[in-house]
């Protein structure tokens, strides 16, 4: 697996890369970098099932190029480390099983969300350790 950091808008990515980020069961998507994601693509998917409660803490559901880490219940709850990771082991399966090898996110659960990056990077790393998988981190400051 390689990650690579660089200095670019999330959205500006290739097509060729889906784009993963997280958000909480209640499938608010109100605030932080998820709200980008409501507004530039169609996740009504995802409040629906939401209202249906099939959005699972420590699950990924794909909607089209999107990855949804599902990592808390409500929008104002923090993750922990435990869910994030759950949700990114379950991340690592859709891919594996939708032949996905290219992935573009932010540092997911450490803006709003408070985790730190240097753990988060971490976890990332030992969960894709064993595939060809390229993950690229976007920031844009």
């Amino acid at each position: 697996m390689k990650l690579t950091e660089i200095k670019k808008d999330l959205f500006d990515m290739p097509e060729e890369y889906h784009l993963a980020h997280c958000i909480s069961s209640d499938a608010a998507m109100g605030a932080g970098i998820a709200v980008l994601f409501k507004k530039k693509f169609n996740l009504s998917i995802l409040i629906k099932l939401a209202k249906q409660n099939e959005l699972e803490i420590g699950t990924c559901r794909r909607v089209d190029k999107i990855l949804n880490l599902i990592t808390k219940k409500n929008y104002w709850n923090k993750p922990t480390y435990d869910s994030l990771t759950n949700a990114i082991v379950s991340m690592k399966q859709v891919c594996l099983s939708e032949g996905i090898n290219k992935i573009a996110m932010p540092e997911i659960g450490c803006g709003l969300d408070k985790l730190q990056w240097s753990k988060v990077k971490e976890i990332i790393l030992d969960i894709f350790s064993d595939t060809e998988m390229e993950i690229i981190v976007c920031r844009i400051n």
